[in-house]
């Protein structure tokens, strides 16, 4: 069994894409010409860095509220930030864009994840004027372990009992979710991990058990109320899901079982297979990234994708 340090080395390593491990020695991603970054401003009073988010944006207010993708990141709820975003190329296709942090498993366990996900949407809508954001189309965009909270977002939008602390008055529903390589069912992971799996999902020193607080398997009702799949019904946000066939870490068929999931609640779903894909390598191509813009275009700009 491998010890709590070495976990944590592998799930730092391994669980993170590229752009989610840590960045102290490079920048923030440039910007295209006429954007700016408006970052660290604290979405819970009081929250530090643990609860912040940056948001990107025309430098002079747009004449009309822009619709907005929400990134979150991963690194297997244990590392990972805000600081490098996916989605900044959306910026030039007419969205703002936010990205935020939340409270890793060592600072606190599941669901302060989700909630401070939330507490984010709703500030987001609160402030909706100020930053020149369109409140009723927002969409969210995560990979791993961001990718696990984004389909929570998308299937939670009537479990009141996440929507903690400041804004309450403000809906934490999205409309758009893009889910990369994200856990769906964390009972599962074990079973479904292949020999080439880099990860024991059952150990008690796991990323999921870490997330719960207790060993996945011997505390059945926290790993289900930690999945998303335990969440979904008729009504829940439009989801495109994006798998890797060869992702060592996040077995394919949990992205497999949660589309089959939607579509038979009668959610509008999408699942596409990276051939070769691992986590994350290989999602950075120009077919990948088509997909990930019609999307979003399709589902909080349907005039512009109509014409």
């Amino acid at each position: 069994m491998r010890t709590l340090i070495a976990t944590v080395l592998v799930a730092f390593a391994t669980l993170a894409p590229a752009q989610d491990r840590p960045q102290r020695d490079r920048p923030a991603p440039p910007l295209p010409a006429g954007f700016k970054a408006i970052r660290d401003i604290e979405y819970v009073p009081g929250g530090g860095s643990s609860r912040s988010l940056d948001i990107y944006r025309p430098e002079a207010k747009p004449d009309k509220p822009l619709p907005v993708i929400v990134w979150i990141h991963g690194g297997a709820w244990l590392g990972g930030n805000k600081d490098r975003p996916n989605g900044i190329a959306l910026l030039k296709e007419g969205f703002a864009l936010a990205s935020i942090n939340y409270r890793l498993s060592q600072e606190a366990i599941f669901p302060a994840q989700i909630e401070d996900c939330k507490a984010a949407i709703r500030f987001v809508r609160a402030k909706s004027a100020e930053y020149g954001i369109d409140p009723t189309r927002i969409g969210v965009f995560g990979s791993s372990a961001g990718g696990h909270l984004v389909a929570l977002l998308g299937v939670s939008a009537d479990k009141k009992d996440w929507d903690v602390g400041e804004n309450l008055n403000q809906a934490s529903q999205v409309q758009a979710v893009c889910d990369w390589f994200g856990p769906t069912n964390l009972l599962t992971m074990g079973v479904q991990s292949g020999p080439d799996s880099r990860l024991d999902h059952d150990a008690p020193d796991s990323p999921e058990s870490k997330l719960i607080g207790a060993t996945v398997q011997t505390a059945p009702e926290k790993a289900n109320a930690a999945s998303p799949l335990t969440y979904i019904t008729p009504d829940d946000a439009q989801i495109l899901i994006l798998h890797g066939d060869k992702d060592p870490v996040v077995p394919m068929q949990q992205s497999e079982t949660f589309h089959a999931a939607l579509e038979k609640a009668g959610v509008k779903t999408k699942l596409h297979i990276v051939k070769g894909g691992g986590h994350g390598d290989g999602f950075q191509v120009p077919e990948v990234q088509q997909l990930v813009r019609e999307f979003f275009v399709a589902t909080l700009k349907p005039a512009a994708s109509s014409n």
